[in-house]
């Protein structure tokens, strides 16, 4: 998968992830630059549902199935009543009805957030900020898992390192 130029992707990062992350109050350059990594890693930042028809959504490929249980399952937590606040913010009227999960096609501030309480939801920390390895192989555990397609390979962690660089 190929990565952005530069341009687009120091857009998303400084427009979108960065101003998002800060908002929800777990932002810092480690997270900025795994979250960006991520939404390489999986999409290219090109596409907003998963090819071939799976469920996957957004520019960060999260299945409404985590979608909802981090909603079910992780916000209700009393200690995260800020960032549940923060995530209704970041919701937009349209398009909501019944699926909040359709929000994470077209409404970048808040599928970065749902990808960053994803990645805050793993048992171990987010490698440093300049960690293009550690941050892959955190990806493949924690966010693509031994499920997904992807791996640890010069491939992937050069799209880590190109959202590094940014």
């Amino acid at each position: 998968m190929m990565g952005l130029p530069p341009a687009p992707l120091t857009d998303l990062k400084t427009r979108v992830i960065a101003p998002t992350l800060a908002f929800i109050g777990l932002g810092g350059s480690a997270a900025v630059n795994l979250i960006a990594g991520i939404a390489l890693v999986e999409t290219g930042c090109r596409a907003l549902v998963q090819s071939g028809g799976g469920p996957a959504l957004g520019l960060w490929q999260m299945e409404p199935f985590t979608h909802d249980d981090i909603w079910a399952t992780f916000l209700p937590a009393q200690r995260l009543s800020a960032i549940r606040a923060r995530l209704f913010a970041l919701q937009a009227a349209w398009p909501m009805g019944s699926d909040r999960a359709t929000q994470l096609i077209g409404n970048l501030p808040y599928a970065c957030a749902m990808a960053r309480l994803k990645c805050y939801r793993a048992p171990e920390p987010i490698p440093a900020a300049n960690d293009a390895a550690g941050q892959c192989r955190f990806w493949k555990t924690n966010y693509n898992t031994t499920l997904g397609a992807g791996d640890v390979d010069p491939q992937h962690v050069a799209l880590f390192e190109q959202a590094i660089e940014v």
